[in-house]
């Protein structure tokens, strides 16, 4: 089955790039264009059965910007999900798109291979945040909450607990993100994986650092977002900080 995707863009020549790039994979099939994020919207609407499981997103467009039309896309269209494009790697238009929904963020130099890789990842339901833009992305909710605190180094977990004093459990973790809707702790295991995402680490270099297979990690990290009523990695990634249960330093 074919993974149906939309390419949103101003840039009439960009969109025929990625058209050309994705179409060349028998897997994939790109089943519209639009050239804001109005246009998005009708275009969605006017599918029906063929909605995209994937859209292309531009953040800056005229009439409706890539945010606003991210935000409306996940409302409208839970089961669509958004890849953030844009020009530049500390875009912070590029961040609230995240915010707003999106599933993953790429440059629009990104290498075809990488493109491609991105779109089936993020089909498959799993989220694409590279371990640099998860750090520029907890840089921009830490000053958020915290104005004067100094720019984030690299992540680091916090050091190990004392003998008298236990490191965070996943009951730890259900409280700490306790918004007044339970949530189910998460097993030893689990968190160990969330810590990892956390991290920006794939399911890969997670399966490779905890002896794993990557079809285990998936498994993990799904059960994980369940568990914390999470949408994904992002938003996982955000509530571990703002959880205070790792830091950036």
């Amino acid at each position: 089955m074919s993974i149906r995707v939309a390419l949103v863009d101003d840039q009439h020549l960009l969109r025929m790039g990625f058209r050309l790039i994705l179409e060349g994979e028998e897997d994939l099939q790109v089943v519209g264009e639009a050239a804001d994020g109005a246009e998005a919207l009708e275009l969605l609407g006017q599918l029906g059965g063929e909605i995209p499981d994937v859209v292309l997103m531009d953040v800056r467009m005229p009439r409706m910007d890539g945010i606003e039309a991210t935000a409306r896309v996940v409302e409208q269209h839970p089961d669509t999900k958004v890849i953030i494009l844009t020009t530049f790697d500390l875009d912070e238009y590029a961040f609230s798109g995240l915010q707003a929904g999106a599933s993953a963020f790429l440059l629009k130099d990104v290498e075809p291979a990488a493109l491609v890789e991105a779109v089936r990842t993020v089909a498959n339901g799993d989220a694409v945040v590279a371990p640099r833009i998860t750090q520029r992305l907890l840089e921009v909710y830490l000053r958020r909450g915290q104005p004067d605190a100094a720019a984030a180094a690299p992540v680091r977990r916090e050091p190990a607990a004392e003998p008298d004093q236990a490191a965070p459990c996943g009951e730890d973790i259900a409280r700490a993100l306790n918004d007044g809707v339970p949530r189910e702790p998460l097993t030893q295991r689990e968190t160990e994986v969330l810590f990892a995402v956390a991290e920006g680490l794939s399911n890969a270099e997670i399966a490779g650092r905890l002896f794993l297979s990557e079809a285990t990690v998936k498994t993990h990290v799904r059960r994980i977002l369940t568990k914390l009523q999470l949408r994904d990695r992002v938003q996982a990634v955000v509530y571990v900080y703002q959880a205070g249960l790792l830091s950036a330093e």
